[in-house]
């Protein structure tokens, strides 16, 4: 069967504009064919910084013929009593391109109507193509485009050619006045010369020999190799880098890779504004020897020579100005102690209903304080208070250093070396550098206590204080990052098995940012339990756990997120069992029949049925045993514990009437179930549990 393959040439297109763009227009197509009744195969897409390519094999000729079936005017008023149709009958046939005779009649649940059966003969496949492909071209969504010479056309860059072919032969269709053929160009500097095209398999052939490397995922393993051989020779390695690797793919037509080095007195800088200089600013692979930097750098280039010094020697001097930048600014900074910058963070604006940045450095401060005052009596690890506000107050400094306001990707990070240049401790120094973790999906939490507490004070004070002054995330809009934030808090909780109030944290932040509070209090605190628990249900998520399970421990007391989600596992683990439901069931009826003020202890003197006494035997039998679990929170036990009450539970709903005339008894039978319902909701509220319909 014929095959569709079409190129579009144009300037460098940006790196991470080209796999979307080919995505797009793959996807695009073959949704448009198959609605159009043109069967096809799967679409293949290839493309370099200069050439979006796709072929379509085995595409039909021609489009189906099918025959369309149009429901028109009841009967009754297409016709006169004479049996003459009338203008509805004319007007629905003329609209349908057919003549009236031809109509036929089609009973409905409405009554008979008209009925149109109309056959529309296939078009040629070429045809559609020349009319959809322009079209298609221009509807790739780019995240900018431009204009260029006089043009209408809005494109990514400016397009130089065309070539589209159906079953070996050019398409007859223009784009941006340009007219679709058969050519297409090599390398623009290797080989740039014209080649005509037959096919797909023609085109993969014929770049290569015009020096053109058109499969990415070729381009990707070609460049894989080369950096580890050229790695190897110098006793090194290259740490896996998927991002920057999909990178250089998509800037390179033909990649040759070359290995530069460097002075390696910069290996006195830090390894991190190093590697942050090579791969950010130059797309440059570091050399590591095990933890170490070598003073190396792989760089992709997009030419082959005789010989690649010039080449190497330009990037090497590019790297080279670069980095005596960064010893400039590193030695010009390390002349002043990092507290000396907290003072100028008075003039730089964090929000402005929040104030600046020192305004929220001693926010900080006092979330860290009252952190430190909560969590001290159970923790197994130390807390250093006073470096742990050390940290607190040092950890935005190296906002206004001049390393980090030329390379802001370093922040924290430049603040952990300042810190221990100026003589603070290690503690306060990695406190510093890591609070901002976890920074990313995949990113881990900080390595010390400390830093996780300095951590969570940082994130706590964003998400309290924008949705303080009203700034709560909306759909996609979340432009302070106050869900990854929320997500970051969690992860450090469950981490350091902190066992600290959510209500408890966010109450301290609403204290603390005082005034500045544009909404009132209850409306802060819900929504910042609204942010954590969303956050909190799609972590869970993400680890396997059924929605229900997740709400039900969602709906005990949050002191604990590494509790949480024991308590996921082992209710998890209890709905498996073949009893599950009907004891679901049992709870929740135990919940739903409490009403009004019932009092808290049970009183033995009135339970006058054998099943109630029975029951409150158990409970009391029970209650010790479950509270002792919890204590040591082995909720497992806790469940199978409760289990246990079960069938007192439904002897007693089968024997006892609960709502009786007799106000005493009535009360003491609502408190006995509610003491069961305290004790059972401490793990989860079973009235979120899906039971299924019998």
């Amino acid at each position: 069967m014929p095959e569709l393959f079409f190129e579009i040439g144009t300037e460098e297109i940006p790196a991470g504009y080209i796999e979307p763009a080919l995505k797009h227009l793959s996807g695009q197509l073959s949704d448009y064919l198959e609605k159009h009744r043109l069967h096809a195969g799967k679409p293949v897409w290839m493309g370099t910084p200069r050439r979006l390519a796709v072929c379509v094999p085995d595409i039909a000729g021609r489009q189906e013929d099918v025959v369309e079936t149009h429901l028109g005017p009841s009967v009754n008023i297409a016709y006169d009593k004479e049996g003459h149709p009338t203008k509805a009958a004319i007007g629905f046939a003329k609209g349908k391109g057919i003549d009236v005779a031809a109509l036929t009649t089609e009973s409905t649940p409405k009554g008979d109507v008209l009925c149109a059966r109309v056959e529309k003969k296939g078009q040629p496949t070429p045809d559609i193509l020349n009319a959809y492909l322009p079209e298609l071209f221009g509807s790739i969504p780019f995240p900018k485009k431009m204009r260029w010479a006089d043009g209408k056309l809005a494109f990514a860059r400016p397009v130089h050619w065309i070539a589209a072919l159906f079953d070996g032969k050019p398409l007859q269709f223009e784009f941006g006045g340009i007219a679709a053929g058969n050519t297409s160009y090599g390398h623009r500097f290797l080989k740039p010369d014209a080649f005509t095209l037959k096919s797909f398999d023609d085109y993969r052939k014929q770049a290569e020999a015009h020096c053109l490397v058109v499969d990415p995922k070729a381009r990707l393993q070609r460049i894989r190799e080369q950096l580890n051989q050229l790695a190897s020779e110098v006793g090194g390695t290259i740490q896996e880098d998927n991002e920057l690797l999909d990178t250089v793919t998509y800037l390179v037509e033909y990649p040759v890779t070359l290995r530069g080095e460097f002075d390696a007195r910069y290996l006195e800088l830090p390894k991190e504004l190093l590697v942050i200089t090579m791969k950010h600013h130059q797309k440059y692979f570091p050399v590591w020897k095990g933890g170490d930097l070598l003073p190396y750098f792989l760089a992709v280039s997009n030419m082959k020579t005789r010989d690649s010094t010039l080449i190497r020697q330009g990037n090497q001097r590019v790297l080279r100005a670069r980095l005596d930048d960064a010893r400039f600014f590193y030695d010009e900074d390390r002349k002043h102690k990092l507290e000396d910058f907290v003072e100028e963070l008075k003039g730089v604006v964090f929000q402005k209903d929040l104030g600046t940045v020192y305004e929220r450095t001693e926010r900080i401060q006092a979330l860290v304080t009252a952190l430190t005052g909560e969590i001290q009596p159970g923790q197994v690890l130390p807390v250093d208070a006073r470096a742990t506000r050390r940290a607190a107050m040092l950890c935005k400094a190296d906002l206004v250093t001049q390393m980090v306001y030329e390379f802001p990707e370093l922040q924290g990070i430049m603040g952990g070396y300042y810190a221990l240049h100026s003589g603070e401790g290690e503690d306060v120094a990695v406190a510093v550098k890591e609070h901002y973790k976890p920074a990313f999906a995949g990113d881990s939490v900080p390595s010390t206590l400390t830093g996780a507490l300095v951590a969570i004070a940082d994130k706590l004070d964003t998400i309290v204080g924008c949705i303080g002054v009203g700034l709560i995330p909306s759909g996609s809009e979340d432009p302070y990052a106050l869900r990854r934030n929320a997500l970051g808090i969690i992860q450090i909780l469950i981490h350091y098995d902190l066992q600290t109030s959510l209500e408890w944290l966010i109450d301290q932040g609403i204290a603390i940012l005082g005034d500045k509070a544009k909404l009132d209090k209850d409306k802060i605190r819900y929504h910042c339990l609204e942010l954590f628990s969303q956050r909190l249900k799609t972590l869970l998520t993400q680890e396997g756990f059924e929605y229900d399970v997740i709400d039900a421990v969602l709906g005990t007391r949050v002191d604990s997120f590494k509790d949480i989600k024991e308590k996921a596992m082992a209710l998890s683990d209890l709905k498996k069992q073949p009893y599950f439901e009907t004891l679901a069931i049992a709870f929740r009826r135990v919940a739903s029949i409490i009403e009004g003020q019932v009092p808290d202890e049970v009183n033995p003197d009135y339970l006058k049925e054998e099943p109630e006494r029975a029951l409150n035997e158990k409970f009391v039998e029970l209650r010790p045993m479950v509270e002792s679990c919890l204590n040591i929170r082995d909720y497992s036990s806790a469940l199978a514990k409760i289990v246990e009450i079960k069938p007192a539970v439904d002897r007693f709903f089968d024997h006892v009437m609960v709502n009786v005339e007799d106000s005493k008894l009535r009360q003491n039978r609502m408190a006995l179930l509610k003491s069961i319902s305290v004790l059972f909701s401490q793990l989860a509220d079973f009235s979120k549990i899906v039971v299924k319909k019998s």
